[in-house]
């Protein structure tokens, strides 16, 4: 899901782990078929991805200047745009013309799969909301425990947690997406899009796709 707040990024923890193989959640599903909403879970990653994909490839078109997490490059961001992952496609919300969507999606599915695996992660994403709440109480409970127990050392020991979270967060959080949240959708096709209201009645765009194999 990825939210209408930016967030800087960077390539820290850019650690060498395997490229994504076309056939490697199909090899999963294959393997541990017998676990109940695997396909679900590996197919809602898949969608997570190609929704982000989306919306960096229409931030190409109509948005503004936003670095893109785990490269050195600059891509654009049109921080107008959002989306909701579902494990039957994807809501994009905001201003974005229902045929640009249809040109867009394509490009983005096609890129994503061809190597521009970064497409995957976004900074605006809700995992990295998440990883920031997390870390932020971790640290503070942490500060809380280490440091002495009066006011001032305690309020000292809160802002060093809430400045240690604040700088890595981004970092964490694209970690997270990029292993965790996130999967390059070797095995979706897109079935159909149509503007339409979401599950609470919020007006949209939907994504539908398929797991092709």
């Amino acid at each position: 899901m990825t939210y209408s707040t930016s967030t800087p990024t960077g390539d820290f923890w850019d650690f060498d782990f395997p490229q994504p193989q076309p056939t490697q959640d199909t090899d999963l599903l294959k393997q541990l078929n017998f676990l109940p909403g695997l396909k679900e879970i590996l197919m809602l990653r898949q969608v997570h991805a190609l929704e982000h994909a989306t919306v960096w490839v229409l931030g190409e078109r109509f948005g503004v200047s936003s670095s893109r997490s785990a490269t050195t490059n600059y891509q654009l961001d049109n921080d107008t745009l959002g989306g909701l992952s579902t494990d039957e496609g994807f809501y994009l919300y905001g201003q974005v013309h229902l045929a640009d969507l249809r040109r867009a999606v394509p490009i983005a599915l096609r890129r994503i799969t061809r190597g521009e695996w970064d497409l995957a992660v976004h900074p605006r994403c809700g995992t990295n909301f998440s990883v920031g709440m997390f870390l932020t109480a971790g640290l503070a409970l942490g500060a809380h425990l280490v440091m002495p127990p009066g006011p001032v050392e305690q309020m000292l020991g809160l802002g060093l947690a809430t400045a240690a979270a604040t700088q890595l967060t981004p970092d964490l959080g694209n970690l997270a997406q990029r292993y965790l949240t996130t999967a390059i959708p070797f095995n979706l096709a897109v079935e159909g899009i149509t503007a339409t209201p979401d599950i609470w009645g919020r007006p949209a765009h939907f994504i539908r796709v398929r797991w092709k194999n």
